[in-house]
């Protein structure tokens, strides 16, 4: 028997997902502010942010499926749309769409060529 090594998990998922969970995080603190400020009534705020933040979840989780990226991009045109209503956020919402956007490029990336050097490796006999 033969051991054979796990291949590496992929660059582009753990990137994906440290950036939905720790956008749970801004979601929910920024609920907290929406409601010191008192920008909508409370239930309201927080049913908003719920959803987001099961959205985001929902996103992190499903990332080995073919859904997951697509949610995820769907988190990243909620938050933007509900940032207007915070504008502190809204900074935050756009530096999390930029590392979103980065993560799907160099994650990709880093899998492709790990991919390619993989198979190099194993045309090459020893």
């Amino acid at each position: 028997m033969t051991d054979q090594p796990r291949p590496p998990s992929s660059a582009r998922r753990l990137f994906s997902t440290s950036i939905l969970a720790s956008e749970v995080f801004v979601v929910f603190f920024a609920a907290l502010v929406a409601i010191g400020l008192r920008l909508a009534p409370t239930g309201i705020v927080w049913a908003v942010a719920g959803a987001l933040m099961v959205l985001a979840v929902a996103a992190a989780g499903t990332l080995r499926t073919r859904l997951g990226y697509p949610l995820g991009w769907l988190v990243q045109a909620a938050l933007l749309a509900v940032s207007i209503l915070v504008p502190t956020m809204l900074v935050l919402t756009v530096v999390f769409v930029v590392m979103w956007v980065i993560a799907q490029r160099v994650g990709g990336r880093i899998d492709r060529e790990r991919r390619e050097r993989i198979a190099a490796a194993g045309s090459v006999e020893p």
